[in-house]
């Protein structure tokens, strides 16, 4: 690929390690032919130039989906683009058409969903990425397209995944292929469950895989005309049956005879079972299960799927028993006999296995030991029985179990073949073959030599389809291919199938000579092939020889070829199994005819593989192939682990490397024009910027640079080997030179900044120098001004100190004079205050003595004033006292003072009763509270009465008044007791005013709580209310939903004979109101009814009516199939269908054809899909009518026919009762006056509907979803084909790659524009076609609500589906595009686009990762909470991984934020949380009719005024009332 003169110093190469196969690093010396590298570690590589190959640095990090893309197209470039791949969970990677999958040895469920399959269903082969979906559905359309048969060739070695991707495969054809069956599974379903049972009994854990293929298997799926599976049948080809009796340590034979050994109890306990240690042929090997395989849980699945394939309970009974019959067949053990040469049965432990050996296959125990220790020989003279030796005793138990299991295992896939049923006149399938990949062991049998044999003849159909799949490329492309030369491997089949000189042949033909040995089939292998270079003989051994394959040499042992080959059918073993009691062991084993049953017959095992490998390569060369080549990165099979060496070993045999040396051999090279002008324009700068087309340039860079042997296709540049490193390393040169002017550039700028930074420095220096100086003079200067400046104060300190000491002694002596004056002064006005003070007390005392004197001279004459004043009084009064007129006026007195308080305790006891009156009637609940109260005051009030009582009895009792003196004494004593008892009274009256002012306190407290209370009932009130209306709005849909369920029954019974019966009578006649009476009146009910007695003159008017009422529905139906357009806004269609079907009361009866007659004009309206405009009008129109047919249809038999009116808001008992005898039946005959409404027609009343207008609304609403659908339909369907556009940014034209940037940038907005623009122009387009036909904006909302989300799903899902898309300029571009949509969804206001913009969350938030900065830096926290919130684990891995940087070079995020990806994702695939990264479109009907109904303001019917052609007519004149 490189050639010396491309490798300089500097270059970056591959070269060979022996730990990692291939390692990078760069050349750092170059001695003629040996080159020095210097890897990334820091060793040093030398190695001869012609084993190192160039390395492409500008590869993106996350290697490319199709090998095809490398640079360079050699054995590390793949192995590298492989494990980088491998890496980010990129399991899949084309080379050209081929599908190289690698095994990650971990669940991956989000790569195999249902959303998986759609997003690859019909997408072009390489559009998305790669993924073994991807090849099926191009075998599928091939098949379809082309009507030619497909296959698809899955290889690989043990542990590859053949078996898994075989399963992924057939899954995905009968996702494209399947149909739901009626009766039965389908054919797919038994194809994909037939697989169990075939794994059970053909897959063993090897070395390798705990689940290996030991046989080949090729699945034909049949498929009809309509690209259905009608059919299938699997052939498999051989099964390894030297397992079933050697197994090596620690492999396991087949999973049956494990499962078996797990079995429910009563079948171990009917097979005679026990633990797999027990049995012979399963404890050879010391593995007797599997990690997280529980065998008895696998039994039973194994079961259920024998159920499921058409396998019987009695037909599975006998399969077991055969399996466990094998089982017990190997623990018979021989020993030897009396006679020579002879054997027995060795112990009881071995009869006892012997006999229920033969129990089980139901055959003669006496008979099962002949056949196994006995050989008859037929001689033309006599029939010799001879007994064999212990050894071929034990060889003949060993080949009766392995053709006892080989022909079970051949029942079981013909069972699953005439269970799936196949298509005899299907004209094409599709072969899935799953079949074992190149073996090369330690020790290789006659197994790995069929094995390498098929792989052999795989491998030249390979390279013919590869050469095929080069040619059509180059034709495509129209370049000259003529000399290309093709490698072929049909010399090693000549030397393994050629007759009569091939080995097949010879190891026949030893078979067939009892003499003959490994040792002389051997040496005559040596002496044939002594001159074939195919063919080496080893030096130091007899009998192995070893073939050079395409994939490598293999050595094979042949010390068991002749033994293995030989298929011998002993005719003891086929006569005892023909005679068995059991059917099935009779069937596996039909009688021989009579010539070939009397000996044992030769039959060659590897013949009948040739003749079944032609057979398969014939089918394969009348299909078109398909290759997936499976790939084990490990031999520890642990995930995350990929070693080269054991990669690159399964490349050569997978035969992929022999795929790149026919593409070699070509041109492995190639580029678009447009890449190859990115990559080399800069070779000659010259040729991009003159105006020349792509094609030419490159032709002219080429001739410039001086290459031979290019090609010049169509789209590509086609470039022989070598030629790209030759052009590399040109570009590298220039790259260098520019390097270099950059760097002398660098370097002068640098040595001018260092020079200004030193003078700069310099001046620096200097002017502090000068500064320094300055300073310095400057201090002494400041010094020399500081000492003046001292010396001064110094002076000026001294003398002001002698002249403040002057200062001080003559103010001391000023002080001291001051002093004494003012003592002397002080000491005068003190005396002369103490002398005032005395005079002031003297005058004081004189003044007090004289006041006291007078004081008590006047109490003195008071007192005797006093005295004598009531002397005088008491003479007044016993002179009085003496007079009778006197005591009379004391006694009436106290009388009138006794009147007056009684009346005052009447008073007061009328205001308590008063005040407990009220009390009683404002707070009837508070009585119990204040009883207790109430009697302690009629107590209170009882003992004033009593007293009362008792004073005026006292009164009464009193004598008469005489003038004698000692009744004068007595009635003096009763005045004091009556005074006494008022004051009692008195007293008692307090208590009562204290008693009643509690007793207010108490009632204004109670007054508070009752308002309280009061309060409280009425928010009871309100909830009350609400209860109500919820009640009401409850019993409303329930009567709905009887109305439906009768519905529902009614259509039941129209299924049902009944139902017809019921059809077949006479049809109810609907009669039309007349003006003058808006009811039917029930005598004319009663004479309308069908009477036999009824005259014909009777009939007459009642005919003339009907005729009249259809006349009057043909002009209803011939007007609104026409556009009537709006009126004010309202579709005047449905307002004039609903005034019609209400004035005709249509809504009421049993039968009519008027609903079905709209229904059928509705829908031949709507017959054009296309046609956005009608269905826009008709969604106005049939959402208005649903709209009043909600609010009027009413289903139970209480159907209130007044108008609706608000609730009252008042909670009073009154408003409460008032509405709850709104509903009530009574109002009924209110309804209509004079054929209108009393309410007028803009309150709708609710009528009781019956079976025909509760199924109109139903169809009504099926109408109005089916009219919504189409048009979200047609939307999705007109912006879809641009969203593929929209998803990556088109590449600019080579002009701009020599022009501005600007230019560049303006070309991308234009195209960003082109596409973009379209979807805005489509969305403005139904937006005014919506509005222009006033479709409710609730409606408009979803409509364009779901239309983001189809955008956000389909946006999303191609960007994690393909990696071209996740790149830097890409987000850049498709960011700019959103904003086009956000633009108009803020041009459309949110009451037409809602909640659109939030729909595109997913697609912005992950647009907005890719062209965010410094990812690397972003911590998973940050980008989980802050970046891409909505975002799942998985999403965001797949972003990260698959991101590149076309832009600026930048990186995704760190590989720490990767690996806690990883971690994550690992935790929700163990939580069954559900890993898939694709959105799912949601065509669901987002709405329902109560959203309709809530949203949708209501219609005034009223104000619709009629069409021109009803409005002259007689029947519709109603409609000219309610206009009126």
């Amino acid at each position: 690929m490189a050639g010396p003169d491309n490798i300089i110093i500097g270059s970056h190469v591959w070269v060979e390690d022996p730990g990692l196969a291939w390692i990078d690093g760069e050349v750092i010396r170059i001695n003629g032919n040996e080159i020095h590298v210097k890897t990334p570690h820091g060793k040093t590589v030398v190695t001869n130039i012609s084993k190192a190959f160039p390395k492409d640095t500008e590869a993106p990090p996350g290697g490319v989906d199709d090998m095809t893309k490398l640079s360079y197209l050699h054995e590390p470039g793949v192995l590298q683009n492989l494990a980088t791949r491998y890496e980010l969970n990129e399991i899949y990677t084309y080379t050209g058409n081929i599908l190289i999958a690698v095994n990650p040895f971990q669940r991956l469920p989000h790569l195999y969903d249902t959303h998986m399959m759609e997003q690859y269903k019909g997408a072009t082969f390489g559009e998305l990425s790669p993924h073994v979906f991807a090849v099926g559905d191009a075998a599928y359309r091939a098949m379809i397209n082309e009507g030619k048969s497909n296959s698809i060739l899955v290889s690989g070695e043990s542990g590859a995944g053949k078996t898994e991707t075989t399963k992924m495969l057939m899954r995905y054809l009968a996702f494209l292929g399947g149909r739901s069956g009626v009766e039965g599974r389908t054919v797919e379903q038994q194809v994909l469950e037939s697989n169990p049972v075939l794994e059970a009994f053909g897959n063993a854990k090897t070395v390798r895989n705990n689940n290996s293929s030991r046989f080949g298997k090729f699945v034909e799926i049949q498929f009809d005309k309509n690209g259905r599976i009608s059919g299938a049948a699997i052939r498999t080809y051989l099964l390894e049956r030297s397992r079933v009796c050697q197994i090596s340590d620690p492999e396991r034979n087949y999973h049956c005879f494990y499962l078996l050994c797990a079995a429910p109890p009563e079948d171990i306990e009917r097979y005679k079972l026990g633990s797999p240690k027990t049995f012979h042929y399963l404890n050879q090997s010391s593995c007797y299960e599997l990690d997280g395989v529980n065998d008895a849980h696998e039994y039973l699945a194994t079961r259920r799927a024998m159920d499921i394939v058409g396998i019987n309970d009695e037909e599975q009974e006998s399969i077991f028993r055969v399996v466990a019959a094998i089982l017990h067949l190997g623990n018979i053990n021989f020993a030897k006999g009396k006679e020579i040469d002879s054997s027995v049965v060795k112990d009881e432990k071995s009869r006892f296995h012997l006999n229920m050996t033969a129990e089980l296959l139901r055959c003669d125990a006496q008979s099962l030991e002949d056949a196994l220790i006995k050989r008859v020989m037929v001689t033309p003279e006599e029939i010799i029985t001879r007994s064999l030796d212990p050894e071929n005793a034990v060889a003949s138990r060993d080949a009766l179990a392995k053709t006892v299991y080989s022909r079970l295992f051949d029942w079981l896939v013909d069972k699953i073949n005439v269970s799936i049923g196949q298509d005899p006149n299907s004209k094409s399938i599709i072969g899935v073959l799953d079949i074992y990949g190149f073996e090369s062991f330690k020790c290789n049998s006659f197994e790995q030599f069929c094995i390498n044999f098929t792989n052999e003849k795989l491998q030249q159909h390979f390279n013919q389809h590869v050469f095929k799949m080069e040619q059509e490329e180059y034709t495509k492309e129209e370049i000259n291919w003529s000399y290309i030369e093709f490698v072929d491997n049909q010399d090693v089949l000549d030397l393994i199938e050629k007759k009569p000189g091939g080995i097949i042949a010879l190891l026949d033909e030893a078979c067939m000579f009892p003499k003959s040995t490994h040792e002389t089939f051997a040496q005559k292998l040596y002496q044939t092939f002594k001159n074939n270079k195919r063919f080496i003989k080893p030096k130091l051994s007899r009998t192995d020889f070893t073939i050079s394959h395409y994939a490598g040499e293999v050595t094979y042992q042949a010390n068991q070829f002749l033994d293995k080959n030989k298929d011998y059918v002993v005719a003891e073993h086929q006569a005892l199994l023909t005679a068995s009691e059991c059917s099935f062991v009779r069937s596996l084993f039909p009688p021989l005819p009579e010539e070939s049953s009397k000996s044992s017959k030769f039959s060659s095992i590897g013949s009948r593989f040739k003749l079944q490998l032609q057979s398969l390569m014939e089918t394969l060369s009348a299909t078109e192939p398909h290759y997936i080549r499976c790939v084990k990165p490990n031999n520890v099979l642990k995930p995350a682990i990929f070693e080269n060496f054991n990669v690159i070993q399964q490349l050569r045999c997978g035969g992929v490397l022999e795929a790149i040396r026919i593409s070699c051999a070509g041109y492995p090279t190639r580029r678009t024009f447009y890449d190859f002008l990115n990559r080399f324009g800069l070779l000659a700068p010259d040729v991009l910027e003159g105006n020349y087309d792509d094609k030419v340039a490159c032709q002219l860079i080429l001739d410039k640079k001086g290459l031979k042997g290019y090609q010049v296709g169509k789209t590509k540049i086609f470039l022989r080997a070598g030629q790209m490193a030759e052009l590399d390393a040109r570009r590298a040169e220039v790259l260098g030179n520019a390097a270099r002017t950059i760097q002398r550039q660098i370097r002068t700028y640098i040595a001018r900044k260092e020079f200004i930074s030193l003078r700069g420095a310099a001046i620096s220096l200097q002017s502090y120098l000068r500064g320094n100086m300055a300073r310095k003079i400057y201090d002494e200067l400041r010094r020399e001004a500081g000492a003046l400046n001292i010396q001064k104060n110094l002076r000026r300190h001294i003398d002001r100190k002698s002249y403040l000491t002057m200062r001080k002694s003559a103010i001391i002596l000023q002080t001291g004079l001051r002093s004494m004056t003012a003592r002397n002064e002080f000491r005068f006005r003190k005396q002369t205050k103490a002398a005032i003070i005395i005079q002031a007390h003297w005058r004081c005392h004189q003044a007090y003595s004289y006041y006291k004197s007078l004081q008590k001279a006047v109490l003195v004459s008071q007192c005797g004033w006093r005295c004598r004043v009531a002397r005088r009084e008491l003479r007044k009064l016993k002179m009085a006292a003496r007079e009778t007129g006197a005591l009379k006026a004391a006694k009436d007195k106290l009388e009138k003072r006794v009147e007056e308080l009684t009346w005052r305790l009447q008073l007061e006891k009328r205001l308590r009763t008063d005040l407990e009156e009220a009390k009683a009637q404002e707070i009837a609940k508070l009585q119990d509270a204040l009883h207790e109260m109430q009697s302690q005051v009629e107590e209170a009030k009882s003992m004033v009465i009593k007293e009362r009582e008792a004073a005026r009895k006292a009164i009464e009792e009193a004598p008469p008044v005489v003038k004698e003196t000692p009744v004068i004494v007595q009635d003096t004593e009763k005045i004091n007791s009556l005074t006494s008892e008022v004051e009692k009274l008195k007293a008692l009256l307090l208590a009562e005013k204290q008693t009643a002012k509690e007793a207010k306190q108490a009632h204004a407290t109670e007054q508070a709580k009752n308002v309280d209370l009061t309060k409280k009932l009425e928010d009871d009130g309100k909830k009350v209310d609400q209860l109500q209306d919820s009640v009401q709005r409850l019993e409303e849909k329930l009567s709905n939903l009887e109305s439906e369920n009768q519905v529902l029954r009614q259509q039941a019974l129209s299924m049902s004979p009944t139902g017809r019966a019921l059809a077949a009578r006479p049809k109810t006649t609907i009669f039309q109101r007349t003006p003058e009476n808006g009811n039917v009146v029930n005598e004319e009910i009663k004479k309308a009814l069908p009477n036999p007695q009824l005259t014909e003159t009777e009939e007459k008017p009642q005919k003339s009516l009907n005729e009249k009422q259809q006349e009057n529905q043909e002009l209803l139906i011939k007007c609104i199939s026409q556009d009537l357009g709006f009126s004010g806004g309202k579709p005047v269609a449905a307002c004039l269908i609903y005034k019609c079907l209400l004035h005709w009361r249509s809504f009421e009866v049993e039968r009519t054809s008027i609903f079905d007659r709209i229904i059928q004009t509705i829908g031949a309206s709507i017959e054009v899909a296309d046609n956005n405009d009608l269905l826009s009008y008709w969604l106005s129109n049939s959402s208005t009518l649903l709209l009043l047919l909600q609010r009027t249809l009413k289903a139970s038999g209480a159907a209130s026919l007044t108008p609706q009116r608000r609730r009252s808001t008042s909670a009073s008992l009154f408003g409460r009762m008032s509405q709850g005898l709104r509903g009530s039946p009574q109002t009924a005959g209110f309804s209509f006056l004079n054929g209108r409404l009393l309410g007028g027609l803009d309150d709708l009343r609710q009528v009781e509907a019956k079976y025909p207008a509760l199924l109109f609304k139903q169809q009504l609403t099926a109408f109005l979803e089916k009219i919504y659908g189409m048009i979200r339909d047609n939307l999705k369907k007109e912006i879809s084909p641009v969203l593929a556009s929209c998803i990556q940014a088109p590449r600019t034209s080579r002009a701009s790659l020599g022009k501005g940037r600007s230019q560049a940038n303006a070309v991308a907005q234009q195209a960003l524009i082109a596409h973009w623009q379209s979807i805005v122009k489509t969305l403005n387009n139904y937006l005014k076609t919506m509005r222009a036909n006033y479709v409710p904006s609730f409606l408009i909302c979803k409509v364009f609500t779901q239309t983001f989300s189809f955008i956000n799903v389909q946006l999303f899902n191609s960007l994690l589906l393909r990696r071209e898309c996740c790149s830097f300029s890409n987000g850049e571009y498709v960011k700019a595009g959103l904003a086009e949509l956000e633009q108009w969804c803020h041009d459309a206001t949110e009451e037409f686009a809602g909640s659109a913009w939030d729909e595109l969350r997913h697609i912005r938030q992950a647009v907005g990762f890719l062209v965010i900065h410094q990812k690397p830096k972003k911590t998973l926290k940050e980008i989980t909470n802050d970046l891409c919130p909505v975002l799942s684990i998985q999403q965001l891995y797949r972003i990260s991984t698959m991101y590149w940087d076309d832009k600026y070079g930048t990186h995704s995020v760190s590989s720490d934020v990767i690996a806690s990806m990883r971690v994550k994702m690992t935790e929700d695939s163990n939580n069954a949380v559900s890993s898939s990264f694709l959105l799912d479109d949601d065509s669901s009907i987002p709405f329902s009719m109560d959203d309709i109904s809530k949203s949708m303001q209501q219609t005034e019917v009223a104000e619709i005024d009629p069409p021109p052609l009803l409005r002259g007519h007689s029947g519709f004149s109603f409609l000219l009332q309610h206009t009126e």
